[in-house]
């Protein structure tokens, strides 16, 4: 189902990242870097998380010189359990506050809500926000990595930091033209170490949703952007999509997670990054920044996320997943 809309903007948006994202080929699009202490003087991991959330949003509201009561809503969502790093991270704000889980693809549910409030003008500012920090996500879904369990080299690496953006329906440079909303896809996937492949048919799923529902072509779009297949995600998802849609994705298209660290030389990040942060460090950060210099004018997101649950997956159950589309163009 793709939803088309005439009245949702962007007004601007924030980044905060950790120590192996400031070796990025990006780094210089983020707006604050932590490059020592992996808990930002906090006392647990968590706490941390909780801090990069919180942080995205004070550096948005100051760029955007507005204070949290100019705000309707804010709309965030976070990997750990009960989106605990994101109800800590509102709760100082005094803003209503909406969480959402969809694992990695969260960045694009809180646009598709935000979206919806502002073009039926329930709202006129929204800011939606996501977290998440490598050791607490490694914690809860795998083992510490304290415990030094090896990983295969399909693994991807959970991103830390903290990324906000700022909805409007007052007109502004960058619009939300349309947003396809994904549907959960099984594709009988297992392993919890190669997340790649668990997430590539809802990418493909959705992205040909998308395409046919607005009768529109590959190019289209001047990018295609996944948000964290990694590097094995990302050429599973061009052949399945060439076999099973017949749809050929060319060099307008790549993934977050394939891009948001430097593979050749941090041997220790494997398939790429992962997380709902690792897609918006590079969408919020290095693509907004090409749109507002009209070096880009069409571009498609496409948040991906693992909806991975421990329980079930020590239960033998398959690991299922989901992708939005999101629309964006240059007015």
């Amino acid at each position: 189902m793709t939803i088309k809309y005439n009245n949702v903007y962007i007004e601007d948006a924030s980044t905060v990242a950790g120590y192996y994202e400031s070796f990025s080929p990006y780094s210089k699009y983020f707006d604050k870097i932590y490059k020592k202490d992996f808990y930002f003087g906090e006392k647990s991991l968590e706490k941390a998380e909780t801090k990069l959330f919180k942080e995205s949003i004070d550096i948005l509201l100051k760029k955007c010189n507005l204070k949290p009561s100019d705000i309707d809503v804010l709309i965030g969502g976070d990997l750990l359990n009960q989106i605990t790093s994101s109800c800590y991270g509102a709760k100082d704000f005094n803003i209503s506050f909406l969480g959402v889980y969809t694992a990695c693809a969260t960045t694009g549910e809180e646009i598709l809500i935000a979206s919806n409030l502002l073009e039926n003008k329930d709202v006129k500012r929204v800011i939606c926000t996501t977290s998440s920090h490598n050791l607490s996500s490694e914690k809860q879904f795998r083992n510490p990595v304290e415990y030094g369990g090896p990983k295969p080299m399909t693994s991807t690496f959970t991103a830390t930091g903290g990324a906000s953006i700022l909805l409007t329906n007052n007109k502004k440079s960058i619009k939300v033209e349309s947003i396809t909303i994904g549907k959960i896809n099984d594709l009988g996937v297992k392993d919890a170490n190669h997340m790649g492949a668990v997430m590539t048919p809802a990418a493909a799923d959705t992205i040909n949703t998308h395409l046919k529902d607005l009768n529109r072509d590959l190019s289209y779009y001047d990018l295609i952007l996944t948000g964290d297949l990694g590097i094995f995600g990302k050429e599973i998802l061009k052949e399945y999509m060439s076999k099973e849609y017949k749809v050929k994705l060319k060099s307008n298209y790549n993934d977050c997670g394939a891009m948001l660290y430097d593979l050749s030389k941090q041997k220790e990040i494997t398939a790429g990054g992962s997380g709902p942060v690792c897609s918006a460090l590079i969408n919020y950060g290095y693509i907004l920044k090409m749109m507002k210099e009209k070096k880009l004018s069409h571009v498609l997101l496409v948040p991906t996320g693992a909806l991975f649950s421990p329980t079930f997956l020590f239960q033998k159950e398959n690991i299922l997943s989901i992708a939005y589309a999101i629309s964006l163009e240059v007015v």
